[in-house]
This record gives C-alpha cells, sequence and structure tokens, in this order.
C-alpha cells in the first residue's frame, strides 16, 4: 500500500459515536479503518464482526501495539482522552481525539509539544466544523456587518443517572458534552480569543451541571451566550451583526443544511462530516497540509471551558 495510500486507522473504544463515523468512512479513498480495540477480546469481537473491520484488540495497549495502524480516532470518557492520546503518542501513532480533549489547558500544551516532537499529527475531533453549513455560516458573516452577539443552544434530554455524561468521575456534564459545541462557535464566528467568561451551572443528583449557561466577552466587544443541558431538545446557533442575522437550527449535527440569513432561507447541501474529518487529519498525516483543528483551537477551548468550570465555582467572572 505505501505510505500514499489510505491511511490505516484504528479505533480506540467502541461507543456510539464511532459507529456514526464508521458508516460515513466506509468507501473512502482515503481513509482505511483496519482495527478497533476495546476493554475485553469479546466486545472487540463483536463490534469489529458487526462493522466489518478486519482485526480486533482485547486491550487498548494491543491496538496501539499494532504495527499495521498508522493513526487511532479515541472516542473514549472524557477523563481518559489525554490519557490515551498521550500513549497514542508515545506509540508513534497520529491521533483525533474526539471532543472535549481536556478541560485543562497544560494537557493540551502537553500533547501537542508532544506530537510536534515526534513529528505527529494531533486534532481535537469537532465534526460540525466540517460540516456545508459551517462554511456557509462563515461566507455570510461579512455581510450582518460588525458582529455584535452571538447566541448558541444544545440541550437533549437525559435522565438516566449511569450514563457516562451524568459521572463526575468521567468528567462528564452538559458543558463538556454539548455546550462545548456552543464554546466551539462562540470563538469560530467572534474570530478570536473571549477575555472574559461567567458561567453558571446547575448541578443535578450525581454532581454534574444538568444544565449550564455561559457568557463570554470578547475585546471586539462581542458578547456569546449559550445554554447547554440535559433536558428539552433544543439547538440553535445565531450570529446577529449591525446590518442582520443568521441563524442555524441544527448546527452540530448539520443534517438539515438550513440557514436564514436575515429572514430568507438558504439551503446547502449536508456532507458525512465524520468522514470529513478523517479525512482532513489524513491529508495531514500525508502531508497534504495542516489539519482544520490544530493546537491553537484546542487550546482556546481548552482555555474557555477551564474559565468557565472556574467561574461557576466561584460564582464570578473569570478573565482569561
Amino acid at each position: 500500500m505505501g505510505d500514499r495510500g489510505p491511511v490505516r486507522w484504528g479505533i480506540l473504544g467502541t461507543g456510539r459515536i464511532t459507529s456514526k463515523m464508521l458508516a460515513e468512512v466506509r468507501g473512502s479513498e482515503t481513509v482505511e479503518v483496519v482495527a478497533a480495540g476495546s476493554r475485553t477480546r469479546e466486545r472487540a469481537e463483536a463490534y469489529t464482526a458487526e462493522h466489518r473491520i478486519p482485526r480486533a484488540h482485547g486491550t487498548y495497549e494491543a491496538l496501539l501495539a499494532d504495527p499495521d495502524v498508522e493513526a487511532v480516532y479515541i472516542s473514549l470518557p472524557n477523563v481518559l482522552h489525554h490519557e490515551w492520546t498521550m500513549h497514542a503518542l508515545a506509540a508513534g501513532k497520529h491521533v483525533l481525539c474526539e471532543k472535549p480533549y481536556s478541560v485543562r489547558p497544560a494537557d493540551v500544551v502537553e500533547a501537542f509539544d508532544t506530537a510536534e516532537r515526534h513529528g505527529l499529527v494531533l486534532s481535537e475531533a469537532f465534526m460540525w466544523r466540517h460540516a456545508s453549513s459551517t462554511r456557509r455560516l462563515l461566507e455570510l458573516l461579512p455581510t450582518l456587518g460588525r458582529l455584535q452577539t452571538i447566541r448558541a443552544t444544545f440541550c437533549f434530554p437525559l435522565d438516566d443517572e449511569s450514563n457516562v455524561r451524568m459521572r463526575p468521575e468521567l468528567e462528564g456534564g452538559s458543558l463538556m458534552d454539548v455546550g462545548c459545541y456552543c464554546v466551539s462557535a462562540a470563538r469560530l464566528l467572534a474570530g478570536a480569543e473571549p477575555e472574559r467568561a461567567f458561567g453558571e451551572a446547575v448541578i443535578g443528583p450525581t454532581g454534574v451541571d444538568v444544565a449550564f449557561s455561559g457568557l463570554l466577552r470578547f475585546a471586539s466587544g462581542v458578547i456569546a451566550e449559550f445554554t447547554s443541558g440535559f433536558g428539552a431538545a433544543h439547538m440553535s446557533l445565531e450570529a446577529i451583526g449591525a446590518n442582520g442575522s443568521v441563524a442555524l437550527a441544527d448546527p452540530w449535527h448539520t443534517r438539515d443544511g438550513l440557514l436564514v440569513h436575515d429572514g430568507e432561507q438558504i439551503r446547502v447541501t449536508p456532507i458525512d462530516t465524520y468522514r470529513r474529518e478523517l479525512e482532513d487529519v489524513s491529508a495531514a498525516i500525508r502531508g497534504e497540509g495542516e489539519p482544520l483543528l490544530g493546537r491553537a483551537d484546542a487550546l482556546g477551548q481548552a482555555r474557555t471551558i477551564d474559565a468557565l468550570c472556574r467561574s461557576a465555582a466561584m460564582g464570578s467572572r473569570v478573565d482569561l
């Protein structure tokens, strides 16, 4: 196959999100999933049989030791992202790690320093950033005049207290699970990192935030406000400028391709965003440019989420 063929990927973790990704990358000319690793041999074999993946590994270590695996997609619980990214980099593998990479900026610095030292590609997986509707939104931003306000929501119902999102020891909570999308959008649309953050959390019975609202202030004067939560389903993203507005009703899953620009509907053709992000990282691995999301974006995410968490804990604003 050589080093110009498809990048040979291994899947570290066999959660539901990987099933979505695998359905989209099947048939890609630049991505080939060759192995998957789980915590047990039985789980790994069942998963690889279901998804027609050639090799199963009964431990994460065995997957990383597979010489045919060039890159790994990590979809473990949040608290394990940094640990297993570091293990993967030490094994000489490129890494695409599911969001959020970490709430600790120092983790991001350590991981990217290690990747760069070993000539490896590392990227945080925010599939919505690769969507055709996201690209169209960015194209429309200049028509709004001076940007003033960004509003975002990402909420969905969840009341299963055994779910990993409800477990504080796994770094669950709505901010880490879905609010991070809103943070990503605010930073992207503002075109900068926030200078000030204020967060309010509603803590549920398991000890994680079941609702989180945040305000981010940017040096340009833009204010972003967002809400995430495990309640009634609601998603939105709106940018408001001096001359108009543009909104997406499905900004995160990007299935409908619909934007509303000053009351006028605009439709774009949705694309397979999971496939696009793996192809993006694969192109970077083959030396065809930088990945869409690199060190600067991951570090901005971690710093902002950290500031929001500290603000919610203290009950006061945090300057970044």
